[in-house]
């Protein structure tokens, strides 16, 4: 008898902007794939990543956890004795092997590169990509740490497939990420039993590489937009031919897929190969406040679109709280699984894009070093927010009404205190929780974090 619960894709990009798609308000550069992919299913315009940057918000989406929760809370190091997401901690991957799918990833994993680290400890059965925080697009050497004191720092070749190192030197890396992710649906597609495809894009994380085909359409832009729209445009494509393989083998109708980002846009790029840091201004975060390293909204809000043509009706636009945490539940619930068997914070999205179930009412928090943050209902106050990296805090709290105020323009502090006073109990309460279970639980563990504290 034949499985018919869904394969599973989920898409994440890295360090893109919450504008930075022509579905979400991008007007220099346009996206059709995932245009058609958001008109055919559903567009989140309230979606939010779990942390400002990259191995946090990565270890969230694969748990259903907090970060804290799933035992990474900052950015961990790319040297390759680094350790990352602990096993205790389960992922998407290997909840979804427990149920009998086939399990592949092609792409970014950065959530640590020693062995006990690695994605198929973690439940993915095929592996293709690179493990630390970001590589050269075409020599594929990670050398974002290359002035940074620890082992092996120096700028290291970073690209394996199933725990064995490969070269592809000269090949575009998302391109190759389109290509090995083809080739493993091409083979799970073989068995009768479903599938989970983890697809994260490098891009358009520094270091801004793109083909000079994708450059010489946006040749009018200025060059940080030109290669921003560029990068952008070329996953766009890549999608566009992993959906095109889909559709090909039939498998268009039930498949559950997922596109988001990791965090807001960075401020920063290192485009050689000694770690030169140079500011960079191409991403935009569509009129919100902050950036990457920032928990006001431009750093940690991001597009996000869901699509299921078998059982998720098309053009919605759903405007209510949701985020990247509760991917694992929403799939969970898709296939039939209790998921109550797992510790997971996240909310399950499925009655709610379905049927058009409301959501409960929910707060969402934040941390990242000094700040701390919460959304619950139109209201977000952030504690010590800042708007770059290692930047000053712009306010101690600050009480944003972000129904009618996205850019967080006003602080409503003195206007709002009891709500002020509310939701800052509810922050620091929950960032005490945070630190308790860290210190009790992962504080011993062998993490190796890039510059910044653990407060």
């Amino acid at each position: 008898m034949p499985d018919t619960r869904p394969n599973v894709i989920v898409y994440l990009t890295d360090d893109q902007g919450y504008g930075d798609l022509s579905c979400m308000g991008a007007t220099d550069f346009k996206t059709p794939t995932l245009d058609r992919m958001a008109k055919d299913g559903v567009r989140f315009t309230n979606w939010y990543s779990n942390s400002p940057v990259c191995s946090p918000s990565r270890a969230a989406l694969l748990s259903g956890r907090y970060p804290g929760n799933a035992g990474v809370r900052s950015i961990l190091r790319g040297h390759r004795t680094a350790s990352g997401l602990p096993q205790s901690t389960p992922t998407l991957a290997t909840m979804l092997k427990k149920e009998g799918y086939q399990t592949a990833l092609t792409g970014k994993w950065h959530l640590g590169l020693a062995e006990e680290s690695r994605p198929g400890v973690h439940g993915f059965e095929k592996t293709f990509g690179f493990m630390a925080g970001c590589i050269d697009f075409y020599s594929h050497i990670f050398y974002w740490g290359a002035n940074r004191p620890g082992p092996s720092m120096n700028p290291t070749h970073d690209l394996w497939e199933n725990n064995e190192e490969i070269w592809r030197n000269g090949e575009y890396f998302t391109e190759l990420i389109a290509k090995k992710a083809i080739e493993y649906i091409r083979e799970m597609a073989k068995s009768n039993k479903p599938f989970f495809l983890y697809v994260p894009f490098n891009a358009p994380h520094y270091p801004m590489h793109a083909p000079q085909e994708y450059m010489d359409r946006f040749a009018d832009l200025p060059w940080d937009r030109q290669v921003m729209a560029a990068m952008i445009s070329a996953v766009d494509d890549a999608i566009a031919k992993i959906k095109d393989e889909l559709e090909r083998l039939n498998l268009t109708e039930n498949t559950l897929s997922v596109f988001t980002s990791d965090n807001g846009p960075s401020r920063e790029s290192r485009n050689w190969l000694d770690g030169s840091q140079d500011p960079y201004y191409g991403g935009t975060s569509g009129g919100l406040k902050g950036h990457k390293f920032s928990l006001f909204d431009g750093g940690v809000k991001e597009p996000a679109i869901m699509h299921w043509p078998a059982r998720i009706p098309e053009g919605q636009v759903i405007d209510q709280s949701c985020a990247s945490m509760d991917i694992v539940p929403t799939v969970l619930d898709a296939i039939g699984v209790d998921a109550s068997q797992y510790e997971i914070d996240g909310t399950s999205l499925l009655s709610h894009v379905v049927d058009g179930d409301d959501l409960e009412e929910r707060a969402i928090f934040w941390e990242m070093d000094a700040q701390t943050a919460v959304r619950k209902g139109k209201w977000k106050l952030v504690l010590n927010g800042q708007l770059v990296e290692s930047g000053d805090p712009v306010v101690e709290v600050h009480l944003s009404d972000v129904e009618s105020d996205p850019s967080e323009s006003v602080n409503l502090v003195d206007s709002e205190p009891e709500i002020a006073a509310e939701l800052k109990k509810l922050a620091e309460d929950w960032r005490a929780g945070i630190v308790k279970r860290w210190e009790e639980q992962y504080a011993d563990s062998d993490h190796e974090y890039v510059a910044h504290g653990m407060v």
